[in-house]
């Protein structure tokens, strides 16, 4: 039987990506409605589906007057800011959910979602290399704690200029090297959304609309060891990919009745 999903967040760009691989996949079904936010149209066509836009004043009443094919599953690439309003809106209406939308309060987000009856996949980046990389880091931070105290740390991240936040996956990096003792805040991090600049770093021109480029850069106090870490995605395909695999990995712990639990792109990894 296919999963159903409901891609929220329609018609913007990362939305309409994961909602095209659904409609192109074999083992899920595209639902004909999406959650949207204020002055968005009230339609959009994802590869010749037509898909109904509910606003956010209208999405309880939607629920209650419309019959869709249940259970299923929501992934949400809305905005930053309705990144918790949505997250309780999931949880108030049991509907398990893939939050691929960064932003918002991380630790309130989680921590509603384990005082619910539904389980979700919550992560920064979807992109399932990018998250076994962090994965690597994760272990090094845990298993070498101060390995680099005394060094500077730099890091840069670029985006299209439609994206209103820093990187989701720079903020989860950071973390990890305070652990390795390098002391580093968020307001550090450098964002990019200068076209210009964008350019002169060497990002495709036809990728200025869509990308994600991080640079972490690791100096020692005396200035004679340099360590450099990058990663450089061009488009949305594989942040989609991922997505599609966690709403796979989500699907089976509905199935198992689980309730208030959080899983990340890590628990997607293991199982795939």
């Amino acid at each position: 039987m296919k999963a159903n999903v409901m891609v929220n967040g329609l018609p913007g760009n990362m939305a309409k990506e994961v909602a095209e691989q659904i409609r192109n996949s074999n083992d899920m079904e595209l639902s004909n409605y999406a959650f949207t936010g204020k002055g968005m149209p009230c339609s959009c066509g994802v590869l010749e589906r037509k898909i109904h836009l509910i606003s956010p004043e209208n999405k309880t009443s939607f629920l209650k007057q419309n019959k869709i094919s249940s259970p299923f599953l929501s992934v949400d690439y809305s905005h930053p800011s309705a990144v918790n309003s949505n997250c309780d809106f999931y949880c108030n209406n049991n509907l398990p959910f893939v939050m691929g939308t960064t932003g918002g309060n991380r630790e309130v987000l989680e921590q509603r979602v384990r005082d619910s009856n539904i389980v979700a996949v919550i992560a920064p980046n979807m992109a399932k290399q990018i998250v076994a990389f962090q994965a690597m880091m994760k272990y090094a931070a845990e298993t070498f704690p101060n390995a680099f105290r005394g060094y500077e740390l730099q890091i840069t991240e670029s985006h299209q200029s439609g994206k209103a936040d820093t990187s989701g996956t720079a903020k989860a990096m950071l973390q990890y090297f305070n652990q390795l003792g390098i002391p580093f805040v968020k307001n550090q991090i450098r964002m990019i959304r200068d076209l210009s600049c964008q350019k002169n770093m060497g990002v495709p021109e036809e990728h200025l609309g869509g990308h994600g480029w991080h640079t972490y850069t690791l100096n020692s106090g005396e200035g004679d060891v340099l360590f450099s870490f990058t990663h450089n995605v061009n488009g949305r395909g594989v942040y989609a990919a991922g997505t599609l695999d966690a709403l796979r990995f989500l699907d089976k712990k509905v199935q198992k009745t689980q309730h208030g639990k959080v899983y990340s792109m890590i628990d997607v990894l293991k199982e795939n």
